[in-house]
């Protein structure tokens, strides 16, 4: 039996724009609605204040996600997008600030405690500081690694990798490698008549003699 419930499964953004901007004053940039999500745009000392509003007084309770983007022409290079869930309204936003390399953004760990993680993979992948983070280490690439990997700009030859050697027993630093040995490919399927003799027909072919 078919079960429809009342509730629709994503809420209306009718009116959601103007709440919040209300709410948040000249914090706010820009908003606008991308691929049916509320995207705002905020001042990036502002964040922390805003993100707060938005949890207290709006009843957007859970930080789901925290991601970054890289466009290298800006002069402030990075997005930090934060995506918001309301439980109660079920109703989702993104909110977006603008970075440089040398612009921290506001940590929001005083805010959630799962953002300190967020944090540290947006720092990891694209160099972006977040000030108040107590613990901002990599956590996706080992401790010698040099460079952000989710950089438009980053080169894929001149770092060094880490890697468990079998032949010295332990773990060991070289130059990374980008072997082409697996690049070479005829396309030619074998049923349909291969110049060459493929790996184990030699054997039928001894058989059969």
């Amino acid at each position: 039996m078919t079960v429809l419930h009342s509730a629709p499964r994503f809420a209306s953004h009718d009116g959601v724009t103007a709440a919040l901007s209300a709410s948040l004053g000249t914090a706010l940039l820009a908003a606008h609605e991308l691929h049916g999500e509320l995207v705002l745009t905020v001042a990036r000392d502002e964040v922390e204040n805003v993100l707060r509003i938005l949890r207290d007084e709006h009843e957007y309770q859970q930080l789901m996600e925290i991601a970054g983007a890289d466009y290298p022409d800006r002069a402030e290079r990075f997005d930090v997008v934060y995506m918001l869930l309301s439980v109660t309204r079920n109703h989702r936003i993104m909110v977006k600030v603008h970075a440089a390399e040398d612009t921290p953004v506001p940590t929001v760990t005083t805010l959630w405690p799962n953002a300190g993680w967020l944090e540290r993979e947006v720092f990891d992948m694209y160099g972006v500081i977040f000030a108040g983070n107590t613990d901002l280490r990599r956590i996706l690439t080992d401790y010698g690694f040099e460079g952000h990997p989710f950089r438009k700009d980053f080169p894929l030859t001149g770092y060094v990798e880490l890697r468990y050697s079998q032949e010295q027993g332990r773990v060991i630093y070289e130059p990374v490698k980008l072997n082409q040995d697996l690049r070479q490919f005829d396309f030619m399927s074998p049923w349909e008549g291969a110049d060459y003799v493929l790996p184990g027909d030699e054997k039928a072919e001894g058989s059969k003699a």
